[in-house]
């Protein structure tokens, strides 16, 4: 995936548009920081809202993914008439046989834990896949508490055995409520050698340390559900 032509892509559309950040962000319920973000390619959007823009502006999420822009047919085409047509679909035709290139399919990871709402999902071929963990909310009351540091770390689970895949860590010195630290975060794990099909059930969860003033640690372990199975029935690469 190609997070520099994503973020080249958005803002085309946003300014081919005639759209401000902050129309652009209202329209998909997020603020215009995660837009410029979005620009900038600092971050990219929850996948639910990718393929919220591919639709809206009529673009095809895979070669969005894939960074290859896929060109409509335009008028010029028509001009040159239906032989140079056909020579054009044909040509992308074999390009996709030789090149054997997979679309790519995803899933959706959500949070089974009461206390938080997580969205986030994997993209996943047959040769690897890429997690994406855009939205947690904590929902398990009011914490006013400040904290100076925070670490948010994505796990996964074999056995008895956790690996450390991403993490997200802040520290300031006035200190933050934990659901002002959760608004900004954003993991993304890109090309990871694990397939989906590969992913036990469950295996993947969030562990997020809160330290206070006075170091008191608190420390929130939130399961991740990987919505069915995965598709092991993909094509293999010749």
């Amino acid at each position: 995936m190609d997070q520099e032509q994503i973020a080249k892509r958005i803002k085309e559309i946003r300014l081919k548009n005639n759209m401000s950040q902050q129309q652009f962000a209202d329209q998909y319920g997020v603020t215009y920081q995660a837009v410029s973000k979005w620009e900038n390619g600092k971050n990219i959007p929850d996948i639910s809202i990718l393929k919220q823009i591919c639709n809206d502006y009529h673009m095809d999420l895979n070669q969005l993914l894939d960074g290859k822009n896929k060109k409509n047919t335009s008028r010029k085409w028509i001009y040159l008439g239906i032989g140079a047509f056909l020579f054009v679909v044909i040509s992308i035709f074999l390009f996709e046989i030789f090149h054997n290139h997979p679309s790519f399919e995803f899933k959706t990871l959500s949070s089974s834990c009461e206390d938080f709402n997580i969205r986030g999902s994997i993209a996943y071929n047959q040769n690897k896949s890429s997690i994406y963990i855009s939205h947690i909310d904590y929902c398990g009351g009011k914490d006013n508490n400040l904290y100076q540091k925070f670490q948010c770390s994505l796990y996964e689970t074999s056995g008895n055995t956790s690996v450390k895949i991403n993490d997200w860590a802040y520290e300031s010195e006035d200190g933050i409520t934990l659901e002002d630290f959760l608004k900004d975060i954003q993991l993304q794990i890109n090309d990871y050698d694990k397939v989906c099909e590969n992913y036990s059930e469950n295996s993947l969860h969030l562990e997020i340390t809160a330290n206070d003033a006075n170091h008191h640690t608190t420390i929130y372990k939130i399961p991740l559900q990987l919505e069915e199975s995965c598709n092991s029935n993909l094509s293999t690469a010749s």
